[in-house]
């Protein structure tokens, strides 16, 4: 007897293939089951994590907010947007909050989707399984050997059925910048791009590490109306699991963000945890403090290791295989991210989040000893 629900298949213009499903870093439970190790042994550099956690301020504010789960939060985090409003300058006219920088995207899907979404990759998955999943259209414009891309490449795909243009600021995984004339040569090109009277695409740019690098680019939603930054307080600040993402945007797309938004989706929890964080600048800074050390010393890892304005570097291990450096690792008790799974990335390249100073240390050391093993067979 058929399963109505298990024998569901997919609807056709959504991929399952392992360039479009999300691929999450590997947990501390499934290496200690896999290979018999403590769990307390295991260092998890795989996810991008904060690796000072999160600030007391944040765990307080979850205890003293607990009895209240019962009720449902604000429908639109309203809080939450004046603590962030603090943060980035911007009016909350011009900020949403949802469960996770996932969560803006998908709504921002509902929005403007069927049609294109552009995507210079390798970058972060979900941009295209959203876009799929809301029956649009990924274009995936190849970056070069420096994870760069040409941003007359990226106009010259721009149709009037673009919806959307997908840029990471520092990139996942390489860790590098847009350059802020290029987000401007696109910016102004989607106005006018290949005989079309303004395309009204919507650039989205990714600044989910935005704290560890030298600059941002947020000051531009004040000159262009079709410019989203989204942001995230899983890194920097430490809140991961509770899941809280935001954009800043113009008041007029906000108005119709609105309308396509779920409610209640950032829980009262995420948000007074949320408030609390951003209100700790002595833990913020404390946090890039580390990552930027960090970052110094991963780049002793024995292969060409990328420069990074994040909280990870990019390594690539040729002529060796991303996924055998990163099984011998795990077997070492060490998680780091086998990026074969990034559409583009091929199967050099492995990414490693700045841990503390001792588990950088234990990860350099690692690459050092699968090199001095493996380099005789060569």
């Amino acid at each position: 007897m058929k399963n109505p629900i298990t024998d569901m298949k997919p609807l056709p213009n959504i991929s399952t293939s392992p360039n479009t499903k999300y691929v999450p870093g590997r947990s501390i439970a499934e290496i200690s089951e896999q290979h018999n190790i403590p769990a307390d042994a295991i260092i998890k550099l795989g996810s991008n994590e904060n690796p000072l956690g999160p600030t007391p301020a944040a765990v307080r504010a979850i205890i003293e907010h607990a009895n209240e789960v019962s009720i449902y939060p604000d429908s639109d985090a309203s809080g939450l947007c004046d603590a962030l409003s603090g943060y980035t300058g911007y009016p909350s006219t011009n900020i949403v909050a949802s469960a996770g920088m996932d969560g803006v995207i998908d709504t921002l899907m509902r929005m403007l989707m069927p049609g294109v979404a552009i995507i210079p990759a390798p970058t972060f998955s979900y941009y295209a399984i959203s876009a799929r999943t809301h029956h649009g259209t990924p274009v995936f414009i190849p970056r070069d050997e420096n994870s760069g891309f040409d941003p007359q490449a990226v106009l010259s795909q721009v149709t009037d059925e673009t919806r959307v243009i997908f840029l990471c600021s520092p990139n996942n995984p390489s860790g590098n910048l847009v350059p802020e004339s290029d987000l401007r040569t696109i910016l102004a090109g989607c106005s006018d791009c290949n005989g079309c009277d303004g395309c009204g695409a919507v650039v989205f740019l990714d600044e989910a590490y935005v704290e560890f690098a030298r600059t941002s680019m947020i000051h531009l939603v004040r000159e262009y109306d079709n410019l989203v930054v989204g942001r995230t307080l899983s890194k920097a600040f430490g809140l991961a699991g509770l899941r809280v993402g935001y954009a800043v945007m113009p008041e007029k797309m906000r108005d119709e963000y609105l309308g396509y938004a779920t409610p209640f989706s950032v829980s009262s929890l995420a948000s007074a945890a949320g408030i609390a964080a951003l209100g700790d600048d002595a833990h913020l800074k404390q946090s890039v403090t580390l990552v930027r050390d960090g970052r110094r010393m991963l780049m002793e890892i024995p292969f060409r290791v990328y420069p990074s304005e994040a909280n990870f570097v990019l390594v690539d291990v040729s002529p060796y295989r991303s996924g055998d450096v990163c099984e011998l690792l795990a077997r070492k008790g060490i998680i780091v991210r086998d990026c074969s799974s990034f559409r583009g990335a091929g199967d050099a390249l492995v990414r490693v989040s700045v841990g503390t100073p001792e588990q950088n240390e234990r990860v350099v050391e690692a690459f050092l000893e699968f090199k001095s093993r493996n380099v005789a067979t060569l």
